[in-house]
């Protein structure tokens, strides 16, 4: 009896240790000689996705993607079943962590109803894996959240009427996602004066696109300087214009706006343009799209800026500061218990799959 006890528990004892080992994802240290590109080629062998490294570890790294130091902890995301066998990964015990005692927050007893549109992947469409990784956030972060009772999420695909007249006019609560301008450097903004900004439901690299023939450094703003950049039509350019990067008003750079994203990257083969400057999804799928791979690259240096997806609640609604604790309430929330992470490594898997 006591020889077939042993037997089983070096049984489970084998189990558990291939369990451990193939645990997903986790927290990597940062060793001598390490860069980005060679921990995701190492960890998801794929030196590309450097930038979800990147991304992933905004608040440690911060800007400068080459700002690594030896003994840096790294949080990698669970990406199509990489990295494994690290500390912290799925299916390893996570330690307690001890909060201070929830604020009381005013509980909102009516529905809130909360307007998004389509057709903008992968973050929001009907027909995406639960609607789009940012309306699987934000459906999440409610479910959550102390204060909610119930919400309803409508789809108006017409994205110039959220703002005004849907959240102007209260007819709406919530609007998402949308991006903040530089509110320090033009105050006097449309959202900045009228809209409060929930904490970041994502943030993503804005990133220069360009043509392996004409490579370009991009490790200070003086690089860029001089230089043609395209972005298409109706995208936002608060980013090349902030407070402290006067690129247009100072015409420190000459800036291409054709209609479409493939009118830039027409551009950019070209040679009419230096660069396509844009956030990663939306170049990354352009470049599978239009057959580019072995044409065009990523820039390996700093992005041009990190821009969060936000909730908007408008500032004249009866219940602006219960709303936006509301889901920031709910985003605190699944952030703690990890559900947050498990989202982004969902879509993560996904979205680097089809690239």
């Amino acid at each position: 009896m006591k020889r077939f006890l042993g037997a089983a528990a070096l049984v489970l004892a084998a189990s558990a240790t291939t369990v451990a080992a193939q645990a997903c994802g986790g927290f990597y240290t940062v060793k001598r000689g390490d860069s980005l590109s060679l921990i995701a080629d190492r960890q998801y062998k794929n030196a590309a996705t450097w930038t979800e490294v990147h991304r992933n570890n905004l608040s440690v790294i911060g800007e400068n993607p080459n700002a690594l130091r030896v003994g840096m902890q790294l949080r990698l995301g669970c990406i199509d079943g990489l990295p494994v066998g690290l500390p912290g990964g799925a299916g390893l015990a996570t330690p307690t962590i001890q909060t201070a005692a929830t604020p009381t927050r005013r509980r909102l007893e009516q529905s809130i109803n909360i307007v998004t549109a389509g057709d903008f992947a992968p973050f929001t469409d009907q027909t995406l894996e639960n609607e789009g990784l940012i309306t699987d956030v934000v459906r999440t972060a409610m479910q959550s959240s102390q204060s909610a009772n119930n919400y309803r999420v409508h789809w108006v695909n017409d994205w110039s009427s959220h703002l005004d007249p849907l959240m102007s006019n209260a007819m709406m609560d919530m609007a998402f996602p949308w991006y903040k301008p530089d509110c320090a450097g033009s105050p006097d903004n449309y959202r900045c004066t009228n809209f409060h900004f929930s904490d970041p439901m994502f943030e993503m690299l804005i990133l220069l696109f360009v043509d392996k023939t004409r490579p370009i450094p991009f490790a200070q703003d003086s690089d860029i300087e001089g230089r043609t950049l395209c972005r298409p039509a109706g995208y936002f350019t608060h980013d090349l214009d902030r407070a402290d990067r006067r690129w247009i008003s100072d015409a420190k750079i000459t800036l291409k706006q054709p209609q479409t994203v493939k009118g830039c990257f027409d551009m950019l083969v070209a040679g009419e343009v230096d660069a396509v400057a844009m956030n990663e999804f939306t170049g990354r799928a352009a470049i599978k799209d239009l057959g580019l791979k072995d044409q065009v690259e990523v820039v390996q240096g700093r992005p041009i800026s990190i821009e969060g997806l936000h909730v908007l609640v408008h500032k004249d609604h009866p219940q602006a500061d219960a709303l936006l604790s509301t889901i920031n309430g709910g985003l605190d929330a699944i952030k703690l218990s990890g559900e947050y992470q498990q989202i982004i490594d969902r879509h993560m898997s996904k979205i680097w799959a089809a690239f």
